[in-house]
């Protein structure tokens, strides 16, 4: 379990962390989001116990962060920062080589991790050579040496391609499934939509949500996005009868008509629609997606 009870960090006059309370349980995939400068970074740095705090607590498996006793949780975190520095004169294996020993952790186990990040290829060739993608897996495998129980992963897809990414959160989901807790900064909201099992909204130093998806798009008033697609003949006359129905936001593009209705009529617009089924040629629902959700709380808030 990772506590933080009305933590607080400033520097100079600039409140980066206010008043933050946060839970984090046992084996969780957690995200945490927020715009540039929301003090993501800030927060992972007083978890790790890298910084002090001003206010509050923060504690991870009962031990305060800065605490003596805290040096035996130190032992089973890995931590992925925000930028990564690596040497480039080394090679990939050398780079892990060197922090494993750092880690106390055998030399025998570089050469698997390398292939688990996808470097393995690339082991012999020097940091000086890789992409921004590869120098982004190697500072994830120097994260994961020591099969860490609790992993800080700051804005860690930074680099990386689409297939990257999903080989990331799959690599992440294995960690997980081990028993590992994962928290995971990042500000691209639809890579952690479907992967996170909750996630915390940072805004301005301060949390403004926490929980599922599901669960904080169920505590906005954002409306469901419906778009139909009209039978050729149809586009005039159904336009026509989605005015008449309780629906707002009404655009349309072709055959495509596009609206809106609130989150808790959502039975009732598919009342409304199944009625007009013969003159609908496709049919999607959206719900409010996390950018949705995001931009809700943080604008609200402001």
């Amino acid at each position: 379990m990772i506590e933080l009870t009305g933590v607080g960090k400033a520097f100079g006059k600039v409140r980066a962390i206010d008043g933050v309370d946060l839970r984090i349980r046992d084996g969780e995939l957690f995200g945490l989001i927020g715009r540039n400068g929301a003090g993501k970074s800030t927060l992972f740095q007083l978890m790790l116990g890298l910084l002090s705090t001003d206010a509050g607590e923060v504690r991870i498996r009962g031990e305060a962060a800065r605490s003596r006793a805290f040096l035996s949780v130190k032992r089973s975190l890995g931590y992925l920062p925000e930028n990564v520095v690596l040497y480039d004169n080394l090679t990939g294996a050398e780079t892990l080589r060197f922090f494993a020993k750092l880690k106390g952790v055998p030399l025998d186990r570089c050469a698997p991790l390398l292939d688990e990040v996808g470097l393995g290829g690339a082991a012999s060739r020097k940091v000086r050579e890789y992409s921004k993608g590869m120098k982004q897996r190697l500072g994830f495998a120097q994260a994961l040496l020591g099969e860490p129980q609790l992993l800080f992963l700051d804005e860690p897809t930074n680099g990386l391609d689409p297939k990257g990414i999903r080989e990331f959160y799959q690599t992440l989901k294995r960690r997980q499934e081990a028993g590992a807790t994962i928290v995971v900064t990042s500000h691209i909201l639809a890579e952690m939509q479907q992967r996170v099992d909750r996630l915390a909204i940072l805004h301005g130093g301060r949390i403004q949500a926490v929980g599922s998806v599901q669960v904080l798009r169920g505590q906005t008033t954002l409306p469901l996005s419906i778009e139909v697609l009209a039978h050729n003949e149809d586009t005039g006359t159904l336009e026509a009868a989605l005015r008449r129905a309780p629906f707002f936001n009404l655009t349309m593009r072709g055959r495509h008509i596009g609206f809106q209705c609130p989150r808790d009529a959502k039975m009732a617009a598919i009342a409304a629609l199944s009625s007009l089924a013969d003159r609908i040629a496709d049919l999607q629902i959206h719900e409010p997606s996390l950018e949705d959700v995001f931009l809700g709380c943080t604008e609200t808030n402001a």
